[in-house]
């Protein structure tokens, strides 16, 4: 089954824990939270305490996706934080394959993602130590962007490339996607969904998210 995943940058920060239980309750499979450091992307969100705090407000898998430089340096903040996955850019890092292994022996799920601009190609030498990968269907930075049309034969590339080399790795997407390109996502070979604005924007994320939920 197709897993969601509410991104919580686009919660309302003065509701945050009521949102993120609304979103549990209906049926959200992981929580997604974007790290940026304001140095591989232009924004900043927040750091490890950040997600330590907000660890104890659900029971959810913790998706924490890190836009940022050298993440080398971060990964084991984030997974004493409560990460359960952790994602990282390949574009990010020239020692992705070691960080994969070390993102693994801690005990979390290793993820590695791609912008739009870098070739699927480019995962060839890492897809066997991947439990995730990510396709982002938006430049990385910002939330509330559109989808790129031509990320989807990306995603068409990546399920292949994982169905030969690595089938229990799962094909994530971010950006862009809503009631209007949830199916066809999908359809591309997409496992787990990231979605902010689709949920979280004009409130009553749990009634959003039910609506996602049964398009498919």
């Amino acid at each position: 089954m197709t897993k969601l995943a509410p991104s919580i940058l686009s919660a309302d920060f003065a509701r945050i824990g009521e949102q993120i239980l609304e979103v549990e309750r209906v049926g959200a499979d992981y929580l997604h939270l974007d790290i940026m450091d304001g140095h591989f992307v232009p924004a900043i969100t927040w750091g490890p305490k950040v997600v330590a705090d907000l660890r104890r407000l659900s029971r959810l898998p913790f998706d924490c996706h890190l836009m940022v430089s050298q993440p080398e340096r971060s990964v084991d903040a984030f997974r004493e934080a409560g990460a359960d996955v952790i994602t990282f850019h390949l574009e990010a890092t020239p020692h992705a394959q070691g960080l994969l292994a070390h993102i693994r022996a801690s005990g979390a799920r290793a993820g590695i993602a791609i912008c739009p601009q870098t070739p699927v190609e480019m995962l060839d030498d890492v897809i066997d130590d991947c439990d995730l990968v990510l396709v982002m269907s938006v430049n990385p930075g910002m939330g509330g962007q559109r989808f790129i049309a031509r990320v989807m034969e990306k995603l068409r590339s990546a399920r292949a490339l994982i169905d030969r080399r690595n089938p229990r790795c799962e094909l994530e997407v971010d950006g862009g996607v809503g009631e209007a390109n949830i199916r066809d996502v999908v359809g591309a070979g997409a496992d787990v969904i990231v979605m902010g604005s689709a949920v979280f924007d004009g409130g009553e994320p749990g009634e959003r998210l039910r609506r996602l939920r049964a398009l498919l």
